[in-house]
């Protein structure tokens, strides 16, 4: 087991990651002194398979729990699901101290974050990240979002969790195709700054399709060190460090909100930008096409997309003007270096990004 100190100025927690620790969680909960009463936010299918095991270690601690469900996918993460939740936590909530468990995926975990920053202005919550991606990424940060019909995550807060408790062991219940979704991000961690990652992924990428629980356990600690000193230093994006986590999520997204959030999962749709964003950075002279190839074949062995279907250039590229990076009509790209190294360009021109995501469809 590894325990990963997420430092700040203030609301600082640790991530802990290891193998077949579930049954542990009231212990750590019990020890943050964050509530007494857990409200469990999470799928039926995950409910069914973890939910037991989470509410029996809490009760053995003398701490409450109940569940709240919500629909598997994007779809939940909108403002109709999350005041059902909070009309929900506010029934229950009678001569309690309330937190908050996200239980789940990327889409529980933004959700169950939202909820928690707004609710009674904010009431304590926990990770308990169930996917790889949501274990090496998006359950570590604070970003917390819902999504609106022409964007992703436009309506969100930063708000830190108390802790994020990531078991690789839950990660067996994956089918491949949500394997790769995380591969994706881990991916991205090896481009933005870490080349020895990188070149682990190349060497052991068989390993991690097959679900090797040692190998999995490394990558999400490697992989969770990173953004956690990231976050550290620029925890709320106001230096520009943390945007290079975007790396392939300009146009990422742009094609998730194209296909209403229902044709691609996350991941896939990184990859495809990462590929868009590699080949930019050759066109402008940024980095060696060496690199983008290196990278393209990275992404090629997992079985990753290689090329955007069923999406209108025109669509993509409205929906990128509403990016988040993108700062007085200028557009910022992360754009590679070499393996390793990212920097933000603003300005790219948009004859560049017609022409690079017109030849990816």
């Amino acid at each position: 087991m590894k325990i990963i100190d997420v430092k700040l100025k203030m609301n600082s927690y640790s991530i802990v990651v290891g193998n077949g620790i579930l049954k542990d969680i009231g212990r750590y909960v019990k020890a943050l002194k964050c509530g007494t009463d857990a409200i469990i936010i999470t799928n039926p299918g995950i409910n069914k398979l973890y939910g037991s095991v989470i509410a029996k270690s809490l009760k053995a601690q003398g701490l409450s729990s109940k569940v709240v469900e919500v629909a598997d996918g994007e779809k939940s993460k909108q403002f109709k699901v999350a005041f059902d939740v909070i009309q929900q936590i506010a029934q229950y909530d009678v001569f309690k101290k309330p937190f908050v468990v996200a239980l789940g995926g990327g889409v529980v975990g933004d959700l169950a974050g939202f909820v928690a920053s707004i609710y009674k202005r904010g009431i304590p919550y926990i990770q308990i990240p169930t996917t790889l991606l949501a274990q090496i990424d998006s359950a570590i940060g604070g970003k917390t979002a819902i999504d609106l019909p022409v964007g992703k995550n436009l309506v969100g807060a930063f708000y830190q969790p108390r802790m994020v408790f990531s078991d690789v062991a839950l990660l067996r219940s994956l089918d491949q195709r949500q394997i790769l979704n995380g591969f994706a991000e881990a991916v991205k961690y090896g481009v933005i700054c870490d080349v020895a990652l990188f070149t682990f992924l190349e060497k052991n990428y068989q390993k991690l399709l097959s679900g090797d629980l040692k190998v999995l356990e490394l990558v999400v600690a490697e992989c969770s060190k990173i953004k956690a000193a990231v976050v550290a230093i620029d925890e709320k994006e106001t230096i520009g460090l943390r945007t290079i986590l975007n790396f392939g999520h300009t146009i990422g997204h742009a094609i998730e909100a194209a296909n209403k959030f229902g044709y691609y999962q996350h991941g896939e749709a990184v990859a495809l930008g990462m590929r868009c964003a590699a080949e930019i950075s050759v066109i402008k002279k940024l980095c060696s096409p060496k690199d983008a190839v290196r990278l393209n074949a990275l992404l090629d062995d997992m079985g990753l997309p290689k090329k955007i279907g069923k999406t209108k250039l025109s669509d993509i590229l409205s929906l990128m003007k509403r990016d988040k990076k993108f700062i007085s009509g200028k557009n910022r790209f992360v754009l590679m270096r070499k393996i390793g190294i990212v920097d933000v360009i603003e300005g790219v021109p948009e004859e560049v990004i017609k022409e690079v995501i017109g030849k990816n469809i």
